[in-house]
């Protein structure tokens, strides 16, 4: 349970609430809101933890970063790991052969799989589901708003048991071609290290055919069966609905084509991804003001813990001056895939919804709490598909999934793609073959940033806004809806 407190309501009517920490996410996270006539009217975030991984690298050998960068998140080492090498490969100025991109869509392929199903499973769905009274299930607050009925509690609580199972075979998956998890060793500049045989391909595919069946006959109509029960939470969370995406899996050699594809989608309108309009602002973080207003090749990494009116270790990410939204909604909404057969078969028997695209939701449903987890199971199935259909099919056995490189005396390299949990950047600047900047902006840094330069609220903060609060002691859609985000 998070640990929470609330102040008696003001003469202003207005009740100040914590939430500290905010639980079963990743990392060290604090929720402040003000409510007033039982909806938020503000909020604020604080990420509690400093990290200071771009000043461990610097004047270290540039290889380093993409396995000490791994240590930077328990749930998302894989992500960094792709990050890192993007950045390396820019820098040291490699060009990955057809098998080193295929196998290492292979390798984050199983990790999104599992991350996903982790993400709903075992962090979010306590939300709904209630236990057998023991932990994980308890404590929690003291009323969870928990609407299941009887049966099918019974058969979500099973599910949580046997997706701990799902995700032990997805990290499976991953050590096969990446060495070993959490942490992968086989993700290095120039590709990958392992060179796929019959038989590892064979043992890979065999374990995917139960991820796959998972997915397809468990997750996906799970999520839209809560959601069924759960429809006031499609209309709370919606935040500033803008969506960014750098672009995952690349598809072809010359990454013309990727699986979800990069851009943006800012005030109702879409747009190319320009990475040369991302800055970050640290007016309300705890680094000292020569760090802010800064594109990432330009980043500094200062503390500084008695800065006055700074709250978060977390810089306020922004794109052309704008707060946005990452992670499977705004990959998705960016993309606008085909929905799966089971999403459109859901949406029409639970919803009486005729839906053939992901955009066919609609902006106020898919910009929700739960649109994001329709997103990120929808995601999941658009990404198995990709194993089965394209990957597993493009992979050439015995073919070299590595390109021997050698250290530049100076370079720079930028590193782009998507952790499960939104956009991820990784920049490094190379001078007498040691690190002499890195700087990286992970999804957190977007979803879960403090205030910018202007004063104006950071992505997660927006979307608690007018969230409904009926018991001050029980502010369940605060949690529900940070969760949803996966910070």
């Amino acid at each position: 349970m998070s640990s929470k407190s609330h102040a008696p309501a003001g003469k202003d009517g207005k009740i100040k609430i914590a939430i500290d920490p905010v639980t079963r996410i990743e990392g060290h996270l604090k929720a402040e809101v003000v409510v007033k006539d039982g909806k938020v009217t503000d909020a604020w975030l604080s990420g509690g933890m400093y990290r200071g991984f771009e000043n461990i690298l610097i004047g270290r050998d540039p290889r380093d970063a993409a396995q000490l960068t791994q240590r930077l998140c328990g749930v998302c080492p894989t992500a960094h790991s792709t990050a890192s090498t993007r950045a390396l490969d820019d820098a040291f100025g490699v060009k990955l052969t057809t098998n080193g991109r295929v196998t290492k869509n292979l390798i984050f392929g199983a990790n999104y799989l599992q991350s996903h199903i982790l993400h709903f499973y075992h962090l979010a769905a306590l939300d709904f589901v209630r236990g057998p009274g023991k932990a994980p299930f308890v404590p929690r607050f003291e009323h969870p708003d928990l609407r299941l009925d009887e049966k099918t509690n019974k058969v979500a609580v099973d599910q949580y048991v046997k997706a701990l199972e799902i995700r032990r075979i997805c990290h499976e998956m991953v050590a096969l071609f990446g060495g070993k998890m959490p942490h992968v060793s086989g993700q290095v500049v120039g590709g990958a290290t392992e060179i796929p045989t019959k038989e590892k391909l064979a043992e890979y595919a065999s374990r995917f055919k139960q991820v796959q069946k998972f997915i397809e006959e468990t997750y996906v109509p799970t999520v839209y069966l809560i959601g069924s029960v759960y429809k006031d939470l499609f209309k709370i969370g919606g935040g500033y609905k803008n969506a960014m995406a750098y672009g995952v899996f690349p598809m072809d050699d010359a990454e013309s084509e990727f699986l979800l594809k990069p851009g943006v989608y800012i005030d109702g309108k879409d747009a190319g991804f320009d990475q040369k309009l991302i800055k970050e602002y640290t007016k309300y973080a705890w680094y000292t003001d020569e760090c802010s207003d800064l594109h990432p090749s330009k980043g500094k990494t200062i503390p500084d813990v008695h800065k006055k009116d700074a709250y978060s270790f977390c810089k306020a990410s922004r794109y052309n001056g704008k707060a946005v939204e990452v992670g499977p909604l705004a990959r998705m909404w960016v993309h606008n895939p085909e929905l799966s057969p089971m999403g459109k078969k859901q949406l029409k028997d639970l919803f009486g919804i005729e839906a053939k695209m992901f955009r066919d939701l609609g902006e106020d449903m898919a910009f929700s709490l739960m649109g994001r987890h329709v997103a990120r199971a929808e995601e999941a199935y658009m990404v198995a598909n990709a194993i089965q259909d394209a990957w597993l099919k493009e992979v050439q056995p015995g073919e070299e999934t590595y390109v021997k490189t050698e250290i530049p005396e100076s370079a720079e390299g930028l590193g782009l793609t998507e952790a499960p949990r939104g956009s991820l950047l990784h920049y490094i600047n190379i001078k007498d073959s040691k690190t002499a900047n890195y700087q990286m902006i992970p999804a957190t840094l977007w979803n879960s940033t403090p205030r910018d330069d202007k004063g104006h609220r950071g992505t997660i903060e927006e979307a608690l806004v007018g969230t409904p609060v009926p018991d001050p002691k029980n502010p369940v859609d605060i949690s529900r809806i940070i969760r949803s985000f996966d910070p």
